[in-house]
């Protein structure tokens, strides 16, 4: 048996994957990994067209993480939660820096996840109110709490014992506007009015928190009409609600802003983030609250706690990671290109006939493929079953066979490169997906 093969079995023998039945798994064989490429043990390169979960925003095999993790650890590794340290305070004063509004104060997870879980935690101890409001085309993250915030279909087969007080409202979804309406604009107000309905109907004194992504993400990246998040700021204040920004896949340069919250004008009054704050190096999270939360925690006890909340080493990539953020003007990059990524698929719009919609923002982007531009039907079915899957399918095994690796999801293809990806790696993922997108022009009608 191959070396490859043999890792490969391993891996299936004696690990366990997620989000799949794990029968007949065939995983890439990743040995390396270097800028916007990943390589498998036979040498095979894979461009990697959606940073692995959006998540890789510096790239690959960046050698300042490597250097500034060993200095760290050749100093201090683990001391628990409750102890000061250098690379706590300075990773605490430079995100109270650069995030926006008064957010002051980070307590640090070890991933998006629990920066949901610890934000409602604190949302619901700061307010004294308990339900959540969330939107139903969204993702949170998979612990119990985050995903039952969630309204992604992967919580279904565990949503019997579901967290309570989850409220979900609809997205203002304008491509698949629930309201029926024809513009952005109107599909926007509509669910504003829809949102503040449900506030009524469920009681404001008993909701805690409007929990909402910064830019929308693995749920087909819907973009949020241009006054949307502000008005929802309104209702917050005028209902005396929290507002929660998920931006644990949206920021730091993901959106061509360093949180895409501030492409709104507006600030959370709790941030959670994770994915690029260490760009994927070492897993870190943080829930960072305002300067009034913050304030009442100073004589009410914060009741929230992880053995690795700090964690000194992870602290340390994620100092180096922002510094090579800021130093390489990556957010601008990322502005950049995503203009360039919408050319490029506005090109392949006159070609293929299956693409019925494309959102982008920065880097963040998604192509909605349908097998009628009129009728709008999906090639692949929201929550498809396994004999509907076939174009996802296909498409999947289409753009790994072509050497790239990206996120495929029902009738959507993520484009989410690392942000210092260039023209020309772009035209080469951009022709893998053209070549996969015919094969959804197949199923068109």
């Amino acid at each position: 048996m191959s070396k490859k093969s043999q890792t490969v079995q391993d891996c299936l023998d004696y690990t366990l994957f997620s989000w799949a039945k794990q029968g007949g798994l065939n995983p890439i064989d990743a040995v390396r990994a270097d800028g916007v490429y990943v390589y498998d043990r036979d040498g095979k390169e894979y461009l990697d067209f959606s940073s692995q979960l959006m998540n890789v925003n510096i790239g690959h095999g960046n050698k300042r993480i490597a250097n500034a993790v060993t200095e760290q650890m050749n100093k201090l590794s683990f001391v628990f939660p409750g102890m000061a340290t250098d690379v706590r305070a300075d990773l605490g004063k430079k995100l109270a820096q650069i995030t926006p509004g008064n957010l002051k104060k980070s307590f640090f997870t070890l991933g998006g996840a629990e920066a949901i879980e610890n934000a409602i935690k604190i949302a619901r101890m700061y307010t004294g109110k308990h339900k959540i409001i969330t939107h139903y085309r969204s993702y949170h993250g998979a612990t119990y709490g985050a995903i039952s915030a969630g309204g992604d279909p992967r919580k279904f087969p565990i949503d019997s014992q579901s967290v309570p007080n989850m409220i979900h409202v609809e997205n203002p979804y304008a491509y698949r506007c629930p309201w029926g309406t024809k513009s952005i604009e109107e599909c926007g107000e509509m669910a504003l009015s829809s949102l503040e309905r449900v506030i009524k109907f469920e009681n404001p004194d008993s909701i805690a928190a409007i929990i909402m992504e910064g830019e929308s993400g693995s749920s087909g990246c819907i973009k949020y009409p241009p006054f949307y998040l502000k008005k929802v700021k309104s209702l917050c204040e005028k209902y005396e609600i929290l507002l929660i920004d998920d931006e644990v896949m949206s920021g730091f340069g993901r959106t061509g802003k360093m949180f895409a919250i501030e492409h709104h004008g507006i600030a959370p009054d709790i941030l959670c983030v994770a994915k690029g704050l260490t760009s994927g190096y070492l897993p870190l999270g943080a829930t960072i609250v305002s300067d009034k939360i913050a304030k009442y925690f100073d004589t009410n006890p914060l009741v929230v706690g992880l053995t690795y909340s700090a964690h000194a080493v992870s602290c340390a990539a994620a100092l180096e990671n922002l510094k090579i953020i800021e130093e390489e003007k990556m957010v601008e990059k990322a502005a950049q290109m995503g203009v360039y990524v919408e050319q490029k698929v506005n090109e392949l719009k006159k070609n293929h006939p299956s693409i019925g919609d494309f959102r982008n923002t920065g880097l963040l982007g998604c192509i909605e493929l349908v097998k009628n531009k009129q009728t709008k039907e999906p090639t692949t079915p929201w929550n498809a079953s396994a004999d509907e899957m076939e174009p996802t399918n296909r498409m999947a095994a289409k753009i790994r066979e072509l050497g790239m690796f990206t996120f495929v999801r029902w009738n959507w293809i993520f484009i989410a490169p690392p942000l210092l990806i260039t023209k020309e790696e772009i035209d080469k993922g951009m022709a893998i997906i053209s070549e996969a997108i015919s094969i959804a022009d197949e199923y068109c009608n």
